[in-house]
């Protein structure tokens, strides 16, 4: 539960740090060889996603170089490229981008259109300028409505900044329910103090009861300084926008850790060993990152699916602590998923008394027996 928590919190954000992925190497085919060919080249090459690493004379050179891997995306200068746009005709240029690699392909997508389309309008806006429109008309006529994104609460527009937040709550989940396991499972882990005549039900549920919140109230302690460093330490270190305080932070983190502790006590009860924790949360520690609904949006997963995703509190913690530590939401704008949570205590927290309550009883039962003989 410390060690892994350690770990994870120094290795997994590394291969993120960058935020965005840049300069990915193409290779540019000129047929046209002008001026205006070459103003393009150089412009892709300007942009902060793509770098032009090779200018080849021919495609079939460039795709023996895209099959060694040593460039990710070929850029076609069809001939008569200058002489179309100088006519005022449509001069199209071809992009063969590898989409096996997805960021790439998008980056490199971006970059060619966004630059195809300023020469674009900047050759349109020349002509008409030449025939004699005033030039604010003429930029009006050729951008009649200008698109000016906004990234609001990912100013880097970042991977790091959307994934990461998520996943250190999935993190947490994940190490809390295998070190509960682990620990409910080892031996003397689940010992239960066994009297030497028949114990009262109000004494077993008294017991089961008090057995059941000391543990989580422990699970708790040790998780306090983790769940605040993954939650606000963490974020800071990374560079991570971050509008939420820090007292709707750890009020809304209190029912998820508690909700996380009380499954981790079923997972033990369950499985009863802890190669088998190992084992069955290695399997399903991937499906639990999908289910969450970030790397893949909860919209495009069956309703079936769905709901059992809720019974997660990953799922609506996620959900929740992504608004209320980058959004700035209040615990009012998120009261669906921190009400959710709560629940999710109230039953795993009650399944697992039944638990123990049971496990006690049966305990009791062979020291009435031997008294009586």
């Amino acid at each position: 539960m410390v060690v892994a928590a350690a770990v994870y919190a120094v290795f997994y954000p590394q291969p993120y740090l960058n935020e965005a992925l840049r300069k990915v190497p193409i290779a540019v085919v000129d047929q046209d060889r002008t001026q205006t060919s070459r103003e393009l080249a150089r412009l892709v090459d300007a942009t902060p996603d793509v770098a032009v690493a090779q200018v080849l004379p021919d495609v079939p050179t460039a795709q023996r170089e895209v099959y060694a891997r040593s460039i990710f995306g070929i850029l076609l200068i069809p001939r008569h490229f200058e002489r179309d746009l100088l006519h005022g005709r449509t001069s199209p240029i071809a992009l063969y981008a590898d989409a096996s690699y997805f960021l790439m392909y998008q980056r490199m997508n971006g970059a060619v259109t966004a630059v195809s389309r300023t020469l674009g309008t900047s050759f349109e806006v020349a002509r008409l300028v030449g025939l004699g429109v005033d030039l604010p008309v003429a930029e009006a006529a050729t951008d009649p409505m200008p698109f000016i994104p906004v990234p609001l609460f990912n100013p880097q527009g970042g991977y790091a900044t959307y994934i990461l937040p998520a996943a250190l709550v999935l993190i947490l989940q994940q190490t809390l329910l295998i070190g509960v396991g682990l620990l409910g499972t080892l031996p003397g882990g689940a010992a239960i103090a066994v009297g030497t005549s028949r114990r009262r039900f109000g004494d077993l549920a008294y017991e089961s009861i008090a057995t059941v919140a000391g543990k989580l109230l422990a699970y708790l302690a040790v998780e306090a300084l983790i769940v605040a460093t993954y939650l606000i330490g963490l974020p800071y270190l990374y560079g991570i926008p971050r509008l939420g305080s820090v007292a709707t932070i750890l009020a809304f983190a209190l029912p998820f850790t508690l909700a996380v502790g009380a499954l981790g006590l079923l997972v033990a009860a369950a499985l009863r060993k802890p190669l088998a924790v190992q084992l069955v949360f290695a399997a399903i520690g991937l499906p639990f990152f999908f289910l969450a609904g970030f790397a893949w949006p909860a919209e495009a997963m069956p309703l079936a699916v769905r709901w059992v995703a809720k019974l997660l509190p990953s799922t609506l913690a996620i959900d929740g602590l992504v608004d209320v530590a980058q959004l700035g939401a209040s615990l009012s704008d998120v009261r669906g998923e921190f009400l959710g949570l709560w629940l999710l205590v109230a039953v795993y927290a009650g399944i697992a008394v039944v638990v123990e309550f049971n496990n006690r009883r049966r305990a009791s039962t062979p020291a009435l027996v031997r008294g009586a003989s």
